[in-house]
């Protein structure tokens, strides 16, 4: 029995000491030495302090998974205003808005884009959103075709490589709220349309956007699925997305294949993204192949491009996306875009604390210590000509 305490004790001082030493660290930043970079250090508190994972489950694979359950549990039904947006080839998208208490036609507006397959009833957007309303921030929640429950009218679904539909659906907000400053944030999949339309528009962007956020993007899109095709937790996580990807695809089946030039059943039948990008998504938006798809969408290397200020996070040990593939380079030469990054925190993950049981986690805080600091402390100044240019 004296063994077995003694033992228990010493492997107690192990993993303090793995933990406090290993786990828990101050985040990294990375962005050119200017004014983008000081308003963050002088403005964005949390990102100074070290961040302390979730004792019990910082393994990035168990951050990933886990926090999702967890902020099931804690998050409840938003009340949600929604707008159907007809585009201009007569597709339609959901737009989800919170009903925000005491909003003008100035306050403040977020355009939130969620991963894969998400809603604005997906957990991490619900954090989001009621960051937004902590902070005193219009959010809307654009939702690709086919999700969100709305009928799919033409053939057409979305990909990271594409952002037309949230070109449009920027404009519309605009028009909405002319008064307003605008910013968005991109999550995961998300975070690669959000991205491309940063870096494809150009100074253009700054016309609709005062700032942008992009949170867990797989950056380099080849080395995020190889990541997650390594065998065996993260091509179990593989498997449940491209699972995700198929039940869609099967809910819109209808639409879709009297369109296209693909077989459904086999699409259907892909077990990874990978298979699914090169059966369906690569041949849906004309390229040809999945390699070319995936050259499109990353954006890793389009930094340079990007004209307002961004602000990324993205945790070390994310799954689905390296840390050697993370553009630590390119933002450290960049005047616009600044990378936070922890040490831990899985994909979309970021829990802290003992008891995780709260919207305070640490993605939502940089996320609305970010916008907060955008819109209320003078961020939105750093553009060149301070207020974008609106009517546009």
């Amino acid at each position: 029995m004296v063994y077995w305490y003694f033992g228990s004790f010493f492997g107690a001082v192990l993993f303090v000491t793995y933990y406090l030493k290993e786990v828990v660290k101050a985040p990294l930043l990375f962005c050119a030495p200017g004014k983008f970079r000081k308003f963050i250090e002088g403005n964005l508190e949390i990102t100074k302090r070290k961040f302390w994972p979730t004792v019990w489950c910082f393994e990035s694979r168990a951050q990933t998974v886990i926090s999702s359950f967890i902020r099931g549990l804690i998050f409840s039904s938003i009340n949600y205003e929604r707008d159907i947006l007809t585009l201009k080839d007569g597709g339609d998208v959901a737009l989800d808005w919170l009903r925000l208490e005491g909003a003008t036609d100035e306050t403040p507006v977020v355009v939130i884009l969620p991963g894969l397959t998400g809603s604005s009833e997906t957990d991490y957007i619900k954090g989001i959103v009621l960051q937004c309303r902590e902070r005193r921030i219009r959010a809307v929640v654009f939702m690709n075709r086919g999700i969100g429950g709305i009928t799919l009218k033409t053939p057409r679904t979305y990909c990271g490589a594409n952002y037309e539909d949230f070109a449009e659906v920027l404009h519309y907000v605009n028009r909405k709220y002319p008064k307003s400053l605008v910013g968005a944030v991109g999550i995961s999949m998300g975070g690669l349309i959000l991205g491309n339309y940063l870096a494809g528009t150009g100074e253009e962007a700054a016309r609709h956007l005062n700032a942008a956020m992009i949170i867990s993007v797989p950056w380099d899109v080849f080395k995020g699925v190889e990541s997650i095709e390594r065998p065996i937790l993260n091509r179990l996580l593989n498997y449940h997305l491209a699972g995700c990807l198929c039940k869609v695809l099967a809910r819109i089946r209808h639409v879709v294949e009297p369109a296209g030039i693909w077989d459904i059943d086999t699409c259907l039948k892909s077990s990874t993204i990978r298979e699914f990008d090169s059966n369906f998504t690569s041949k849906q938006f004309g390229y040809r192949d999945v390699e070319d798809y995936y050259t499109h969408a990353t954006i890793h290397n389009k930094l340079h491009k990007i004209c307002l200020p961004t602000l990324c996070l993205s945790a070390g040990d994310d799954p689905f996306q390296p840390f050697e593939a993370i553009p630590v380079d390119e933002a450290n030469n960049s005047d616009h875009v600044a990378i936070v990054v922890t040490a831990r925190g899985g994909h979309i993950g970021f829990m802290e604390g003992f008891w995780p049981f709260y919207n305070n986690q640490y993605m939502f805080e940089v996320f609305g210590q970010f916008f907060e600091s955008m819109f209320y402390k003078g961020g939105y100044k750093l553009l060149d000509d301070g207020l974008k240019q609106k009517g546009n």
